[in-house]
């Protein structure tokens, strides 16, 4: 069962999608074409991971696949919904789509084994986790200013059943502008299976009923800019929607401010960062 929130009458409504209609928790039929879509859920916490699919280490050339997955946290205010906009702050050029996999916590989670891992999930959903890697110099690596802005998750359109999907089958797409630019299938690219991910989470942080965890994206995450449509489809789930405009106000002077480094490069173009130094050293008129 896909099971959608939307704006109707100005309040948020749960209901299931039935054909091309969504069919609210009051018998209310709505048109999918129509419906205001917000996040299918209202995450209580969000883990995303670094480097899970195999083709995305390779893509950066790593000398040696990682042993584990790497966690940070995103905040709540990063959670908008399918056709949300998604705005990239003036000053900054290197902000990246990453077509995800959610997974949906369905009640408390302790140091379960890893056989048992996957019957604690309520559902599957969609994420497109942004990341501006102009600020990829800031917060020492946690993430904060890369991923953390306002609307850099935006979840949907549909949570589906965990009954109804078996994550190791599926096929993720992710499109700009109507061009295929990721593909996976995502039972085979994945180092870290949805099982592993959330038993390696669940043995030091208790995960609890509405905790998300997105799971990685697969190679050719890439810059997009003002104006880009970008979409992923994950099959079963269906098909998220973002378009990109510039943040509508300037960043006050305060703090760390934007930069294009080597890290940037490297990680938002997945070049050597060898190369990635020489570009930035030939920007700031080096040798």
């Amino acid at each position: 069962m896909k099971h959608a929130r939307i704006l109707w009458q100005g309040k948020p409504q749960h209901g299931v999608l039935e054909g091309q209609e969504i069919v609210l928790d009051d018998g209310t039929r709505v048109l999918e074409s129509e419906a205001h879509f917000l996040s299918p859920i209202e995450p209580r916490q969000i883990f995303a991971t670094h480097l899970t699919y195999r083709s995305r280490c390779v893509e950066y050339e790593m000398k040696k696949l990682p042993d584990a997955p790497a966690w940070f946290v995103k905040p709540l205010g990063t959670v908008s919904s399918h056709k949300a906009t998604v705005a990239r702050p003036k000053g900054c050029h290197y902000l990246n789509y990453e077509g995800e996999l959610v997974v949906v916590m369905a009640k408390r989670c302790q140091n379960v084994a890893l056989e048992q891992a996957l019957e604690y999930v309520a559902g599957y959903t969609i994420v497109n986790d942004f990341g501006v890697h102009d600020f990829r110099h800031a917060d020492r690596g946690a993430m904060v200013r890369v991923k953390g802005q306002d609307g850099f998750a935006p979840m949907g359109p549909y949570m589906v059943d965990a009954a109804d999907i078996d994550p190791n089958t599926l096929e993720l797409k992710t499109f700009v502008n109507g061009e295929v630019v990721q593909h996976s299938h995502i039972g085979q690219d994945l180092l870290f299976n949805v099982a592993y991910q959330i038993a390696d989470l669940a043995r030091l942080v208790t995960l609890e009923a509405g905790d998300i965890l997105l799971t990685g994206t697969p190679a050719h995450s890439r810059p997009v800019n003002p104006g880009d449509v970008v979409a992923v489809e994950i099959s079963g789930i269906g098909r998220l929607e973002n378009t990109i405009i510039e943040l509508d106000r300037d960043l006050v002077p305060v703090g760390i401010q934007p930069e294009v480094t080597a890290a940037t490069l490297h990680v938002a173009l997945a070049i050597p960062e060898d190369e990635a130094e020489r570009r930035v050293a030939e920007a700031r008129g080096g040798v």
